[in-house]
């Protein structure tokens, strides 16, 4: 029910700012517009912060961030090769045939743009923790600011019956499958992790604020520390993949960012990949959130 919640939240801002569009003061929008290419660099910085004081919040750290890193790596790769595989088996092509030296270099600098700005909050988490600084950031409050910003953008965008087409709905099942192979990889890298307990982490698909609670309510604290840090991870290498790839293989990348694709990597996708995978983001990382908490439930539970 809290996904559930979580998600109708996220949607109703979306629709909140669709339907404020045209409605508010011209200069109120023209604000808007002008903030929105920065807002991931906003949302980045939180990301940092979260993730600086969770590692200081676990215990065993380096062999949680190993054991993390291997997962989120395998099941990324996974879903962003099947993805492309799908896809190509029903004859969909790159979306540029060539590199674009341009394109290359403005995906260099975005990239760039993102470490800096991952640095930044990090640095600023670690500063406050030596100071013993409470420092509160809330992703999910930007996030939602971020989802009103996008339903305005969209308002002015063609929405068509892209939305409700069928290949659309390949993107999560490539996450799924993807993510299940990567699991599978994993467990011939890690010994101290049983195949179930690996098939069960990567179906979190980036939902790291759901999975680490229920992995540590139905298994045990190191799971779910595991599970909270492997999500986190998958969200960074989504991120990753959307500005070095994701302009020509859009599907592909958002397919390796799970459920983060309808809201933290949204972004990413929006500035990597354009308004026309915004609906693949949208239906592939709403239906993934639908999923990962039931799945990890039923999985933990066995």
């Amino acid at each position: 029910m809290q996904s559930l919640w979580l998600i109708f939240q996220l949607l109703f801002c979306l629709f909140l700012g669709f339907i404020l569009a045209r409605r508010i003061p011209q200069s109120v929008e023209k604000i808007a517009f002008k903030i929105l290419p920065y807002f991931t660099y906003v949302l980045l910085i939180a990301i940092a912060i979260e993730f600086s004081q969770t590692i200081h919040n676990i215990a065993s750290p380096a062999q949680i961030l190993t054991s993390s890193i291997t997962i989120a790596l395998t099941t990324s790769i996974g879903a962003f090769l099947c993805c492309y595989l799908l896809f190509k088996a029903i004859g969909y092509q790159p979306s540029q045939g060539k590199v674009s030296a341009e394109l290359l270099i403005g995906s260099l600098l975005n990239i760039s743009y993102a470490f800096i700005a991952l640095a930044v909050g990090y640095g600023v988490a670690e500063l406050a923790h030596s100071f013993q600084f409470p420092l509160h950031v809330s992703t999910w409050h930007l996030l939602l600011v971020y989802m009103l910003l996008i339903g305005l953008d969209l308002a002015y965008s063609p929405l068509d019956k892209s939305w409700l087409n069928w290949k659309i709905m390949l993107v999560p099942l490539a996450c799924i499958i993807g993510s299940l192979l990567g699991a599978v990889a994993a467990f011939f890298i890690l010994k101290n992790i049983s195949m179930q307990d690996l098939v069960m982490l990567s179906q979190g698909y980036g939902f790291y604020s759901m999975t680490g609670i229920v992995v540590t309510e139905l298994k045990n604290s190191h799971l779910g520390s595991i599970a909270l840090m492997n999500d986190l991870f998958r969200e960074i290498f989504a991120i990753l993949f959307m500005y070095i790839i994701g302009w020509r293989y859009p599907r592909s990348a958002i397919s390796s960012a799970g459920a983060t694709a309808m809201d933290v990597t949204l972004p990413m996708v929006k500035q990597a990949c354009g308004n026309d995978f915004i609906p693949h983001a949208m239906v592939s990382g709403f239906v993934l959130s639908v999923l990962a908490p039931i799945v990890v439930s039923v999985l933990a539970a066995l």
